[in-house]
């Protein structure tokens, strides 16, 4: 039978012998339940049967509790309890409201978009604003609900996740991998001056201070557009570039950085439902694209 448990004891059995136990007769236990008296009896044979115990005696004025009755009796009550409540749960409502996300250009743009999609056709109610921007934003001052940054914050009242370690490679068409086998000295794609105080561009001005700069750009979206063109060698996020098909992977005499991104969120994610589903679900699809964020496909495949 569908309720029927492992041990072989059967819920409608256990309904039967707590409503004997509260009304004390065949009669006015089938009553209570709009069943027959044989009904009453075959269920209550079939959880004595079931248990290995005998539950009642039948005395002349009606059936009483045995020792081991008294004992089920207790455990049978909260089971009718929680039955009781469950059915008076009301369906789940759809998961709805807006769910904002700040992360960087690039990830935002390239990565993040495009696979919140299956998220929203899961449920329909529920709404993104993705905000593609360097700037932090404050979580406290809920400017934001989740963070995709490249830095776990040193203070706040914010839950941190570390999602993936972030490889970075220097990329350039294949005339400028030719340039370079050739002794030609690397042009390169930087920052500009509102950028300057980027990690990236930090390391890039001590590591490589007399370099050329071919052109400068704001944002890696930029910079990866300028590589294509010719203009020099980027330094790029292997999950932007790696794959790219104007693109190769060239070596300098520094190898680039590394880095780690953190999922920041409130610490009430847990009493939001659509907060909370959405960063579980970010968390996973990161967990499972983490070879193209460390660049394991892009090193294999050279």
């Amino acid at each position: 039978m569908a309720d029927r448990f492992r041990t072989g004891i059967d819920w409608a059995d256990v309904r039967v012998f707590a409503a004997l136990a509260r009304y004390g007769s065949l009669s006015a236990t089938a009553r209570a339940l709009s069943v027959n008296h044989a009904t009453v009896a075959r269920r209550l044979a079939g959880l004595e049967q079931a248990l290995g115990s005998k539950l009642f005696e039948r005395r002349a004025s009606g059936y009483e509790l045995t020792a081991a009755g008294r004992n089920a009796l207790g455990l049978a009550t909260a089971m009718e309890t929680a039955a009781n409540e469950l059915g008076r749960l009301e369906p789940e409502a759809p998961l709805s409201g807006l769910v904002r996300i700040t992360a960087t250009p690039s990830l935002a743009e390239t990565f993040l978009i495009p696979r919140l999609r299956p998220l929203q056709e899961a449920c329909p109610a529920l709404d993104f604003e993705v905000v593609s921007e360097r700037r932090p934003a404050s979580l406290p001052r809920h400017q934001t609900d989740i963070a995709l940054r490249l830095a776990r914050p040193e203070r706040g009242d914010v839950l941190a996740r570390r999602l993936v370690r972030v490889g970075y490679g220097f990329y350039a068409t294949h005339a400028w991998r030719e340039r370079l086998a050739a002794g030609h000295a690397p042009h390169l794609v930087g920052f500009d001056e509102a950028g300057a105080h980027f990690p990236e561009a930090l390391w890039l001005a001590r590591r490589f201070s007399d370099a050329r700069i071919g052109l400068r750009a704001n944002y890696q979206t930029g910079q990866i557009a300028a590589a294509r063109a010719g203009f020099g060698i980027a330094l790029l996020p292997h999950f932007l570039a790696a794959g790219d098909p104007d693109l190769v992977e060239v070596r300098l005499k520094e190898p680039p950085p590394v880095r780690e991104l953190w999922l920041l969120t409130r610490g009430d994610v847990r009493r939001t439902p659509p907060l909370r589903l959405v960063a579980d679900f970010l968390a996973e699809v990161f967990r499972r694209e983490r070879a193209r964020f460390e660049g394991l496909g892009a090193r294999r495949s050279q």
